[in-house]
C-alpha cells in the first residue's frame, strides 16, 4: 500500500485523484510512461464519488445536435459494460409520463433509434399497455398511455475510480492519497515537478517529473481558454439526490418521469439495495471547493416528484436514508435549463511543462485521458501517443466458489477485480453475507481497512463502501460490528477510532442527512 511516493524522477505527474486523473494516470502507464498520482484527501472524494452513478449513452448529446459525442459515448458505454460486469451494468429504464405528448414521444423514439444503430442491436422502445408492467407496487398505472422503453448503464463511481487506479498500478504507476501539492518547482518558467507534503505525517519531498498534469478541474483562465472573446461560459452545477430504502420504494427497473412542477426529467432506479432519486440541478454559488450538500429546497423538489408519481406509497422525509450532492463544471451553451455544449464537455490547455484539463464525464474518462495525453505529447519528446483502443481492464474472472451466489462473485470481481481471490480468502466466518439493507459483503470493509488506503472512516464507509449513504444515521447501529472488523486492519487504537467516528457521525449529518424544514 502506497502512502508516499518513493524518490526517483518521474515522467509524469498527475495532480488529482478524480477519474480523470485515474484515467489519464491509466492512460499513460500503460503506454510505458513512469506516472504518479497525488491526491490532496482522498480517491474520488468530490463530484467521482458524488455522481448520479449513470453512464449515459448520450441521449443528451443528441439532443444538442452532436452526433459524434453521441458516438462515443454510446462507445465507451458498452466498452466498460463488456470490461467490468458487476461494476457497470445495464440499467433498463422506463420514461414513464413521457409518452402522452406525441411531440415529446416521436422526438425521443428517434433519438432511440439513432442510439440503437450505434449499438448495433434493437430494442422495442415503445411498449403498448399490453406489454408494459408497472415499475413499481403501487405506482400510478401508465398502461393508458404506453411507455418508452430504453436501456443505459449504472455503476458504483468511487468503486470505478478505485479499479481503474488498481488497473494502472499494474502497468508499474504509483498513486497517493492525502498527498498535498505545496507548490509547482521551476525552473526559467518551466514547471518541472512539485513540492509534496504527505498529510499523514507531515513529510515533505520534491519531486521531479518532465511533465505536470493538472487534473483537479480548476477552471481556466481566461487566458488559458482562448482569450476573453473565445474562452467558453463556465458554471459550477450541483447535482442532489436522494436515497431510500428498497422496501419504500420498491423499482423493478428505473423510471424516469416528468417534475410535476417544472415539467423537468427526475428519475429514480435501484442502485446496490436501496432507491437513488435524482437531480436537482441548481448553480453552486458557494465555494466549489467546498463538500456541498443538499439544500431544503433541493430536497423539497425531489419529493414533490417521487411523491406525485408514487402517491399510493405516502413517502414522507423519515423514508430517506440519506443525501448527497455533487457539483460539476460545464460548458455552457447560454440555454435557461442545464446547460451543456453541443461541442465539448472537457477543455484541456497547458503552458510550459504543465498541462491542465476541466470537465469530463464519468463515462468518457478514457476519452478525456487521451485528449490529454495528446496535448502531453508535444512537451515530451521522444514519446509519441499511441491512439489503439484496447480493453478498458485486464480481464478478471470470478472464482468459483459454492459458497456464493454467481451474482454476489460477478459483483466482487467487477468491483476488486484481480483482487477478488485475496478478499475472499481474507474473510472471517460470517463476512461472506450481506450487510443488511445493501449488497455490501462485511469481507469487503475487512479489504478495504487491509489494503485500499483507507486513512479515514469516511474513506472507509463513503468510497470503499457505500454504506454511509445506505443506511440510517450513516450506518450508526452497525458501527460497533465494524469496528470489530476493521480496527485491528487499521492499525487504530481506541482513542483513534473513537475520534474517527465522532469526526465521521459529524460531517455525515452536515453532508449526507435529510435538512431540516423551514
Amino acid at each position: 500500500m502506497t502512502t508516499f511516493p518513493p524518490p526517483r524522477d518521474w515522467d509524469v505527474l498527475v495532480i488529482g485523484g478524480g477519474i480523470t486523473g485515474a484515467g489519464i494516470l491509466l492512460e499513460a502507464a500503460r503506454r510505458g510512461l513512469k506516472t504518479l498520482l497525488v491526491e490532496q484527501a482522498d480517491f474520488g472524494c468530490g463530484t467521482s464519488s458524488r455522481s448520479s452513478k449513470l453512464m449515459h449513452g448520450g441521449l443528451r448529446y443528441l439532443a444538442a445536435g452532436s452526433l459524434r459525442r453521441t458516438r462515443d459515448a454510446v462507445a465507451e458505454r458498452e466498452a466498460l459494460l463488456r470490461a467490468a460486469p458487476g461494476l457497470v451494468d445495464a440499467q433498463p429504464f422506463a420514461f414513464a409520463n413521457h409518452g402522452a405528448d406525441l411531440t415529446r414521444r416521436l422526438g425521443l423514439l428517434s433519438m432511440l433509434r439513432v442510439v440503437d444503430l450505434l449499438t448495433g442491436r434493437r430494442e422495442p422502445q415503445w411498449q403498448r399497455q399490453d406489454a408494459l408492467r408497472k415499475p413499481a407496487p403501487d405506482a400510478p398505472d401508465p398502461r393508458s398511455a404506453g411507455s418508452i422503453r430504453y436501456t443505459d448503464a449504472k455503476t458504483d463511481d468511487a468503486r470505478l475510480v478505485l479499479r481503474v487506479l488498481g488497473e494502472a498500478r499494474t502497468h508499474g504507476a504509483v498513486a497517493c492519497n492525502y498527498v498535498t501539492v505545496q507548490s509547482l518547482v521551476r525552473d526559467g518558467g518551466k514547471v518541472h515537478g512539485a513540492l509534496l507534503r504527505d498529510e499523514r505525517t507531515g513529510a515533505e519531498t520534491a519531486v521531479r517529473a518532465r511533465l505536470v498534469i493538472d487534473a483537479t478541474g480548476a477552471p481556466p483562465a481566461p487566458a488559458n481558454a482562448g482569450g476573453n472573446d473565445k474562452a467558453p461560459r463556465l458554471r459550477w452545477l450541483r447535482g442532489s439526490h436522494l436515497l431510500l430504502p428498497a422496501d419504500r420504494l420498491p423499482l423493478t427497473e428505473a423510471v424516469s418521469l416528468l417534475h410535476p412542477v417544472d415539467g423537468r426529467p427526475v428519475f429514480a432506479f435501484p442502485w446496490e439495495g436501496v432507491t437513488l432519486v435524482g437531480t436537482a440541478d441548481i448553480d453552486q454559488a458557494d465555494d466549489v471547493n467546498a463538500q456541498p450538500s443538499i439544500t431544503r429546497g433541493e430536497f423539497d423538489y425531489l419529493m414533490a416528484a417521487v411523491q406525485a408519481q408514487f402517491a399510493p406509497l405516502a413517502l414522507v422525509d423519515a423514508d430517506v436514508l440519506a443525501t448527497f450532492a455533487g457539483v460539476r463544471l460545464v460548458f455552457d451553451s447560454g440555454s435557461d435549463g442545464v446547460s451543456i455544449s453541443d461541442k465539448r464537455e472537457h477543455l484541456v490547455w497547458s503552458e510550459p511543462g504543465l498541462v491542465s484539463v476541466a470537465g469530463g464525464t464519468l463515462t468518457t474518462f478514457r476519452l478525456t485521458a487521451r485528449d490529454v495525453l495528446r496535448e502531453a505529447a508535444r512537451q515530451l519528446p521522444g514519446w509519441q501517443m499511441r491512439t489503439e483502443r484496447g480493453a478498458v481492464f485486464a480481464r478478471a474472472s470470478a472464482p468459483a466458489r459454492r459458497d456464493l451466489p454467481p451474482n454476489v462473485l460477478r459483483r466482487l470481481t467487477g468491483r476488486h477485480g484481480a483482487h477478488v481471490k485475496a478478499l475472499l480468502s481474507a474473510a472471517h466466518a460470517g463476512e461472506l453475507e450481506c450487510i443488511p439493507g445493501t449488497h455490501t459483503l462485511w469481507a469487503e470493509l475487512r479489504w478495504a481497512a487491509r489494503a485500499e488506503q483507507v486513512y479515514r472512516l469516511d474513506d472507509l464507509l463513503l468510497r470503499r463502501t457505500r454504506l454511509g449513504i445506505q443506511l440510517t444515521d450513516g450506518g450508526a447501529a452497525l458501527m460497533g460490528r465494524v469496528r470489530s472488523i476493521c480496527q485491528k486492519e487499521l492499525g487504530w487504537d481506541d482513542a483513534q477510532w473513537e475520534a474517527q467516528e465522532k469526526r465521521y457521525i459529524a460531517a455525515w449529518r452536515l453532508q449526507h442527512a435529510v435538512p431540516p424544514s423551514a
